[in-house]
């Protein structure tokens, strides 16, 4: 008996000791289509992701002077919004501290009243559309400029730079697509009244073929196609747009705008006949930050950035900050800190208004010269 007295307070302390060196694990979850035809686009983001959490690990990000274990959760939503749904619950189930994405905007508004409903603060480092701030969602927040920012801002530059006076417009049906499309439209007739809109057609998100819908337009002459929907239908689009000997420029949003338009148009990307838009932009005293993101990207994933890594990076670094700020990593403790959170990252300053859209959003303009994505300028 004498034995076991001595022993018990032992065991006590050593299981004390344990607990209080034990790292708080948070677990901040991660959505895009890593399958499917934008599957470049969602393991772009993915990587991102991926790059951020290790970076947090590396320095030792702590919360509340306590050291954290991060963990990246990621789940693959096809682009699809019912798979984008059943993801969402499922990394609520997970128990996750946050969640970046989704990618697409039909996937993201959805889910986003999945995490509303459980008090999951969610950042979308990629979907535009106005309707994902409008449902007064206080966990919903984005790190790039919306739609009517984007399509209005193209819009006008199409009639205003572009000299376009008759365009034709073709959306894929999707929320991102035809919201682009939308805003686009009023952003050309704001800027010229007297432009003409001389078709709408639209096709879908898994098409290949649009050669009646191009010899429709072709009939109708435009000067200018704006295309409001990815790059998966955006490439394949400018080739059958080449071969029916259509010469108008085209014009697309953030969906298009990717390192794998060249190769996904082959020779229907000419020379300065694209004209597209990233819903976020770098001003020239930012490029260096933004270089060295690119470099680190390259040397980890053996790979170039396609589109919203840099964003993805940011958005997983701004979360961590709210929480850092809150001193902790519970959804409830720290969501108030994210919504006042100020954030320099690689791609800016973050910062979001009172409906989680970020302040004072930049877009950066790029046209395709030899077959390479090419910067023509930043416009806030």
């Amino acid at each position: 008996m004498l034995l076991k007295t001595k022993f018990i307070p032992l065991a006590i302390a050593l299981a004390f000791a344990g607990s209080a060196g034990a790292q708080e694990v948070v677990k901040i979850g991660h959505v895009g289509p890593v399958s499917g035809a934008s599957a470049h686009l969602g393991k772009d983001n993915e990587n991102a992701a991926k790059m951020a959490i290790d970076d947090l690990n590396a320095k030792g990000a702590k919360i509340n002077g306590k050291a954290v274990k991060w963990v990246l959760v990621p789940e693959d939503d096809g682009a699809d919004p019912k798979q984008g749904t059943a993801v969402a619950q499922k990394l609520v189930d997970a128990k996750v501290n946050g969640v970046i994405g989704h990618l697409n905007s039909g996937t993201t508004v959805p889910a986003s009243k999945i995490y509303f409903d459980a008090g999951i603060p969610q950042i979308s480092p990629a979907a535009t559309t106005p309707q994902y701030t409008r449902q007064n969602f206080n966990t919903a927040f984005r790190v790039v400029a919306n739609d009517n920012k984007l399509g209005g801002t193209l819009g006008a530059y199409a009639v205003q730079k572009l000299n376009a006076k008759k365009i034709a417009i073709i959306d894929d049906r999707t929320a991102y697509g035809q919201g682009v499309a939308e805003e686009f439209v009023k952003g050309a007739k704001k800027a010229l009244p007297g432009v003409q809109i001389v078709g709408k057609e639209f096709t879908n998100a898994n098409a290949t073929d649009f050669n009646a819908i191009l010899t429709s337009i072709k009939a109708k002459n435009p000067d200018l196609v704006f295309f409001g929907g990815m790059d998966s239908v955006g490439g394949p689009m400018l080739r059958q747009m080449k071969a029916l000997g259509i010469k108008a420029k085209f014009m697309a949003g953030d969906g298009v705008c990717t390192e794998a338009l060249p190769r996904l148009a082959g020779d229907g990307i000419g020379e300065g006949q694209v004209t597209c838009a990233e819903a976020g932009g770098v001003t020239a005293d930012q490029q260096k930050g933004m270089d060295d993101f690119r470099a680190r990207y390259k040397q980890k994933f053996n790979m170039d950035v396609q589109l919203y890594a840099p964003y993805v990076y940011d958005a997983v670094m701004t979360m961590a900050t709210a929480m850092q700020d809150a001193k902790s990593a519970e959804p409830a403790k720290y969501l108030p800190y994210l919504a006042k959170v100020k954030y320099q990252g690689v791609t800016g300053l973050i910062t979001f208004d009172p409906k989680g859209d970020i302040k004072d959003g930049a877009l950066t303009l790029f046209t395709y010269k030899g077959g390479k994505k090419t910067k023509m300028e930043v416009v806030k």
